[in-house]
């Protein structure tokens, strides 16, 4: 639920962006803070890509995650949100699949609580 969501999330700021054309948002959560910097937004083709650029989502062995975000339609009138992650590493760093799987589990946990909150509002 939305409630729920809002209390794992302490705030949410939006800061001077890197370069001119990029806004960044800080995102405090209880137990830890990202950085996103938004890097594309198409509404016409209904695309958002961002990525987070700070935090503790990088695990201290990545550069940054970068996220594309496409809705298209579904044949039974609701939509689908497809995405592709990339995982930018530092230097020789490697990335195990169960890190991949424990980010993508946070990730799917919290858009399910937004989708829940939005289909009940």
């Amino acid at each position: 639920s939305f409630p729920k969501l809002s209390r794992m999330l302490r705030s949410s700021k939006e800061m001077e962006g890197l370069e001119p054309s990029r806004r960044s948002t800080l995102v405090k959560a209880a137990n830890s803070s990202v950085t996103h910097r938004v890097d594309g937004i198409d509404k016409e083709n209904f695309t958002y890509s961002y990525s987070i650029i700070e935090g503790d989502a990088l695990m201290g062995i990545l550069e940054s995650i970068s996220y594309e975000v496409k809705l298209v339609a579904s044949p039974d009138g609701g939509s689908i949100c497809k995405n592709i992650s990339k995982y930018h590493t530092k230097d020789d760093a490697v990335i195990d699949e169960e890190q991949i799987k424990a980010g993508k589990e946070k990730a799917s946990g919290m858009f399910k609580a937004i989708e829940a909150y939005l289909l009940a509002n």
